[in-house]
């Protein structure tokens, strides 16, 4: 039990951190590009290998995605902040 909490707890602060940055691209993107749907959708496939590779099944997919939802939010949210102090 202990090793899936980790496992679990790794993945969605992999996912977050990783969507974060993705976040931040997107906010500088026009909505609904290709490039823009490029940002949000890019480390779905990452997440799937990892998820697979660490042996968790799809009860575990809500926290993963989860957390790359808040990454591509905080993400978003701090590089408009930032746009609009400087």
């Amino acid at each position: 039990m202990p090793h899936h909490l980790l496992a679990v707890a790794g993945l969605a602060a992999l996912s977050f951190f990783f969507n974060l940055l993705l976040g931040r691209w997107r906010a500088s993107l026009k909505k609904f590009s290709a490039l823009w749907f490029i940002a949000v959708h890019f480390s779905i496939p990452f997440i799937v290998v990892l998820r697979l590779a660490m042996g968790l099944n799809a009860w575990f997919i809500p926290f993963s995605l989860g957390a790359a939802v808040a990454g591509q939010l905080v993400g978003g949210i701090s590089r408009n902040n930032l746009k609009q102090e400087g």
